[in-house]
């Protein structure tokens, strides 16, 4: 079983959600989601994977106060986590003072983007009912973007999820444009044939 590592300490997995191989199932969903929030913040200085890992670690001690029992209630109880961790580390580096309605707006932004990560490989959007469902496929997704070659998934992010254009993915990776649309047809047959997927979107011209 895979233990959660912070530094020199270790954290023991055990089976089921109680223990970190669990959580662990989180951490690419984790870090995709803190890679917008900390991306999207003018100081720059904040790293995504410290804070998902301090973010499995915190949830790791507070097991116990987990009351849901499906993936996406799940991902709904880190997703909280992460976004006081992140509203603590923008508050460290600003100095402020604690501001619970910021909480409430990062963790409201980041089920947004987990929503729209489930919505990736969709033809249609949600409907209410389908939201938990789009949590649970983020979290597949994810896994799967961790898969494939640096260059595409960062291509296929920055694309698809993130909203750039071509010519800034371009800019951003410092490659042609014909290059990234390469990328991005390759990324998403790969993409394609690790989740099994019947539809997926096309790049843009």
């Amino acid at each position: 079983m895979t233990p959660l590592t912070r530094g020199p300490a270790m954290i023991e997995a055990h089976d089921g959600f109680p223990g970190g191989e669990e959580l662990e199932r989180y951490r690419n969903y984790l870090r995709l989601l803190a890679r917008v929030q900390v991306g999207a913040r003018p100081a720059g200085k904040l790293d995504a994977s410290d804070l998902v890992q301090q973010t499995l670690l915190e949830a790791y001690q507070k097991r116990e106060q987990f009351r849901g029992g499906t993936d996406g209630e799940r991902a709904a109880w880190l997703r909280t986590i992460l976004a006081r961790n992140v509203a603590d580390a923008m508050r460290a580096q600003g100095r402020q003072k604690r501001d619970a309605s910021r909480e409430r707006s990062l963790e409201h932004e980041l089920a947004q983007s987990s929503v729209r990560l489930g919505e990736w490989l969709a033809a249609d959007g949600p409907t209410p009912s389908e939201h938990a469902q789009r949590h649970e496929q983020a979290v597949h997704l994810a896994d799967a973007l961790a898969r494939l070659p640096v260059d595409q998934r960062e291509a296929l992010v920055l694309h698809y999820w993130q909203g750039f254009s071509l010519a800034e993915v371009s800019d951003r990776l410092g490659r042609t444009t014909g290059s990234v649309a390469g990328l991005l047809k390759r990324g998403l047959k790969n993409l394609r044939e690790q989740l099994g997927a019947t539809r997926t979107p096309q790049p843009d011209r």
